[in-house]
């Protein structure tokens, strides 16, 4: 399923102005980066992944329309699943758009590049 054209619109509209944001396909969605650290899925399973403190994900995972991000039959640690019904309005999407820049802001920015270096070996 492709991600949904009009969340990635509102996410970008939301992001706009923002420092080091960067759009990249991934896991069939669109993930928004900061830094080089993913902040923010538009998923092709339909609404958000979120980038969260691991602390966080208890308390969070109490609210409405809100799951934990499973890959592969495994729960990633520090991601969520917010379904689109939790995401109709700018009210209720800004706050989890904020939550998942706020933390991948917190970590260490990453080369540019890594990914497609990170599997070369040095001969």
């Amino acid at each position: 399923m492709a991600y949904d054209e009009d969340l990635a619109h509102r996410v970008r509209e939301l992001l706009s102005g923002e420092q080091g944001v960067e759009e990249k396909p991934m896991f069939g969605g669109l993930a928004f980066l900061v830094d080089g650290n993913m902040a923010v899925v538009v998923s092709g399973q339909g609404g958000l992944m979120v980038r969260v403190r691991p602390e966080e994900t208890a308390k969070l995972l109490s609210r409405e329309h809100v799951a934990p991000m499973v890959m592969r039959g495994r729960q990633m640690r520090g991601w969520l699943r917010v379904s689109s019904a939790g995401l109709e309005t700018k009210r209720q999407l800004r706050p989890w758009v904020s939550r998942g820049m706020d933390y991948a802001r917190s970590l260490p920015p990453k080369e540019r590049g890594y990914a497609s270096r990170r599997g070369r070996r040095s001969s």
